[in-house]
């Protein structure tokens, strides 16, 4: 492989066959292992002189960690009729109507989707991360009036899926989301926005950082604790069965 390629191979392990992903880098300087939290994938990254037969006698090495590891994942949730989702702290089943004309939309307790069955999880997705998104932005808007005066200005809003970090904050003021939030209790979401929002003052993490956010969300110390405990959860929603 040249540097910086990146190709896919299959494994068998314990029995079952496995997908990883294979980067070389030439700042590598050994094998390293990572599992995707999201579908539990194998992310391989090595030196670009190691050659596949080395890469898989590695894996086969790490047979029992990969075990113990992928055991851990949460149950993925696909996005098919009867499903249920916890839209911001609220519980939603997923209710095909294959005969309606109105896209997607929320009722209380009902996710409702209209079309042919095998459009379901993109119509689900594409409405969830507009759901997002519009929720994220009136969140920080409002929430922005409650910053001193010597914040910078509130710049974009976008929302992305990443999957290592719920939110960022430029120096220029704007502000990046993961859609995957909209899984999240109210609360934890409010305080992504919140964590962001206090970068347009403090870019680190100080003492005056963290004071400033628990001025503004007082509890967010749980919600902390929510998003460090049960984070990696939010991923498991749309993956497949």
């Amino acid at each position: 492989m040249r540097r910086g390629d990146t190709q896919t191979g299959k494994i068998e392990l314990s029995g079952e066959q496995l997908t990883y992903r294979l980067r070389t880098s030439p700042r590598a300087r050994r094998i390293t292992l990572r599992l995707a939290a999201r579908d539990g994938s194998l992310q391989v990254t090595a030196p670009p002189s190691v050659s596949p037969r080395q890469v898989q006698a590695f894996l086969k090495s790490q047979s029992g960690w990969i075990a113990q590891r992928r055991a851990t994942l949460p149950a993925p949730v696909p996005f098919a009729a009867g499903q249920e989702l916890p839209i911001l702290g609220e519980l939603h089943a997923i209710r095909h109507c294959p005969h309606a004309r109105r896209g997607v939309w929320l009722e209380p307790g009902i996710l409702n989707v209209s079309g042919h069955r095998d459009h379901l999880p993109r119509r689900i997705e594409d409405f969830l991360r507009t759901h997002a998104r519009q929720q994220l932005i009136q969140e920080a808007r409002q929430r922005s009036h409650q910053l001193p005066s010597e914040a910078r200005p509130l710049g974009r809003i976008t929302v992305r899926d990443t999957t290592s970090r719920w939110g960022s904050c430029s120096s220029s003021g704007n502000l990046s989301f993961s859609w995957r939030l909209v899984f999240a209790p109210r609360e934890v979401f409010d305080y992504v926005v919140v964590h962001e929002l206090v970068h347009l003052v403090h870019l680190d993490h100080s003492r005056a950082y963290w004071r400033l956010v628990k001025d503004m969300k007082s509890d967010f110390e749980s919600a902390r604790a929510w998003l460090r405990r049960e984070g990696k959860s939010l991923l498991r929603y749309g993956a497949s069965a």
